[in-house]
């Protein structure tokens, strides 16, 4: 069951990543020029928000089944915490993807309720192109397909 997890949740984040460059290129781009925020630029900015909770999804079960999360019952927090890859894998991975999904999340709830395109758009330059960063920095690279 893990290595088919771990394949989903390697692969289906290429296309989280992927949509979510677009969506905070496509904000950015509509802020700075002043386009009029329609139907395609709602349906990205949903479609980001659907992918990441997917992915969510995904890096939750497979976090409960990796071998890493028994660490903390061999080990303990102290253990992991001084071991790099362990804290990559049990703590930083985990916590700062979560943190990025919320962030889409409250991007996309708080650029429903603007009236205007311009504030529509900037709110989800700002939320998105934070997330992005923030799943960027804390993807274990050399582990990754």
């Amino acid at each position: 069951m893990y290595p088919t997890i771990q394949f989903i949740h390697s692969y289906w984040a290429y296309l989280v990543l992927i949509v979510l460059f677009i969506a905070s290129v496509n904000a950015i781009v509509g802020y700075a020029s002043n386009k009029e925020y329609g139907a395609t630029n709602f349906r990205l900015a949903l479609f980001t928000l659907i992918n990441s909770h997917i992915q969510l999804l995904i890096g939750l079960v497979l976090y409960f089944v990796t071998p890493y999360f028994q660490a903390f019952s061999e080990v303990g927090m102290g253990g992991v915490m001084k071991d790099a890859t362990l804290r990559l894998y049990n703590v930083e991975h985990p916590l700062i993807m979560i943190i990025a999904v919320v962030l889409i999340t409250i991007g996309y709830s708080k650029h429903k309720s603007k009236l205007t395109s311009k504030p529509k758009f900037k709110i989800l330059a700002i939320f998105y192109t934070i997330a992005l960063i923030l799943m960027l920095s804390r993807i274990p690279w050399s582990a990754w397909f």
